[in-house]
């Protein structure tokens, strides 16, 4: 018997170690009071690794965003040309910029040229009067290019995919923030069953050295200190087994709580609060008549849409190859200063106005990327409205979840009322020697197991509203 018992009380030094020796670490220390919900999800949303692995995804669908504009860039190119040796002599030097359009498939450019010397008559175009030439001119595509073309679709996809990334850096946030109230409520509610099983064992300890006392004046019999001995291990053991369980829900709850260097951090007895945390409820479904009505701020509906608008735009860059090629191109020219090697006809102003025309014959590349992205679009559509009734019915679940677990949470805090009032006048009725010792030990006990029933019944209940904000999501409910 007394093996027994030195036993358990080495099992139970061995599961508070842990947490006592956490608790002389200055993460720890500096932390003082009870720690709150509110701070565990605001440490999980800017620490948890997860998240800050999807932020990282977010800056890198960024840089591509930013490689993806660079077809947009201004460029500046310089060329300069002279003969050695031979009959002529010419020497000509050429800057030039050209920018894409932003809005269609053409392009601007300008440049300046100036040349000395002489040139052969087939390459009369590099005379310039002294000043040199100034030149500017557009293309414009008027069909095929005009409302999309590879570069900007190639823009549009890396925006979409910065908006992607960021819907799933949303989608990680809410699956940490929710196994971060898991967590927390699992740590408080070992915590508070603790506390039952140990007012338990201190009533059986309590009484044991009042039934020494009557021992000892030949008041009871010696086997009731046996029996009651009984009583203390078989309650020893429910203080140990659940001091394990808090100190695996505190190495659970470390994940999410950390310290400002992104460290784990297992709180320690001290910081455990005396109440469950408060509910977490879904305050978008409250007004909501349809669920459909809160589900669009959803990350990973949000994800489909955009999906959807990839191939929108990518059917409307396969619509763009059909069409004839028809650019539009005006250019205007000037030379400056005096007549130079080339003479007068390269005096005043020059404009000129062109047009490109092409079509190929054969369109069977295009038209089966055409069908092909129709068929992209329509599997699309069809996994959204799969989702979104799944959410649905994942919504109602947890709405009648919430409902039946609220209930149950009421009739188990009355049934711990009842069970507490009759332990008690139990209790009374023994020390005025109206009942027996192994009722008054049944009726503690039954007290004790209505108490862990509520617990269990109200985080259930907490539970279920948790995950229905996670649903829903409650972005505020949930510390985001």
């Amino acid at each position: 018997m007394r093996s027994k018992r030195v036993l358990a009380l080495l099992l139970a030094a061995l599961c508070v170690a842990s947490p006592a020796v956490q608790a002389q670490t200055p993460a720890n220390t500096a932390r003082a009071g009870p720690l709150a919900l509110q701070d565990v999800l605001a440490s999980a949303r800017d620490h948890a690794p997860q998240v800050l692995e999807a932020l990282a995804r977010v800056r890198g669908a960024q840089g591509a965003l930013l490689s993806r504009e660079g077809a947009f860039d201004t460029v500046f190119s310089a060329d300069a040309e002279t003969r050695l040796t031979g009959f002529y002599g010419g020497t000509v030097a050429a800057a030039s910029v050209s920018r894409p359009l932003p809005e269609n498939g053409g392009y601007a450019y300008g440049g300046y040229r100036v040349s000395r010397g002489s040139f052969p008559s087939y390459e009369g175009e590099k005379f310039t009067n002294q000043a040199g030439e100034l030149k500017a001119g557009a293309v414009f595509a008027l069909m095929r290019d005009r409302a999309i073309d590879d570069r900007r679709f190639a823009r549009s996809l890396a925006e979409a995919d910065v908006a992607i990334a960021d819907a799933d850096r949303l989608m990680i946030a809410i699956g940490v923030q929710r196994r971060a109230l898991d967590a927390y409520n699992a740590w408080v509610a070992a915590g508070l069953r603790l506390a039952i099983y140990k007012d338990l064992l201190a009533l059986a300890e309590a009484r044991q050295a009042g039934f020494k006392r009557q021992v000892a004046e030949g008041g009871r019999a010696r086997i009731i200190l046996t029996e009651n001995e009984q009583n203390i291990l078989r309650r020893q053991t429910l203080v140990v087994q659940t001091e394990q369980q808090l100190g695996q829900a505190a190495a659970a709850l470390s994940l999410f709580w950390r310290d400002a260097a992104g460290n784990p951090v297992i709180p320690v007895l001290a910081q455990l609060p005396g109440t469950l945390p408060p509910l977490v409820r879904a305050a978008a479904l409250a007004g909501a008549a349809d669920p459909r009505d809160v589900i669009a701020s959803r990350p990973d509906l949000r994800t489909i849409d955009i999906r959807l608008r990839q191939a929108s735009q990518r059917l409307e860059l396969d619509r763009n190859a059909l069409l004839p090629k028809l650019d539009l191109k005006v250019e205007a020219s000037r030379d400056f200063g005096a007549i130079g090697a080339g003479g007068i006809s390269r005096s005043g102003t020059e404009s000129k106005v062109g047009l490109t025309f092409s079509v190929p014959f054969e369109q069977r590349a295009a038209r089966g990327r055409l069908a092909q992205t129709n068929a992209e679009i329509d599997a699309v559509k069809q996994r959204r409205r799969f989702l979104e009734d799944q959410i649905v019915a994942e919504i109602e679940a947890l709405s009648v979840a919430v409902f039946a677990t609220g209930r149950l949470r009421s009739i188990a805090a009355d049934e711990q009322d009842r069970a507490a009032t009759m332990a008690g006048a139990e209790r009374r009725r023994f020390e005025a020697g109206a009942s027996d010792f192994f009722l008054v030990n049944l009726r503690e006990e039954a007290a004790a197991d209505a108490k862990v029933r509520a617990l269990d019944a109200a985080i259930r209940n907490i539970a279920a509203n948790a995950e229905l904000a996670a649903v829903t999501a409650d972005l505020d409910a949930l510390g985001l």
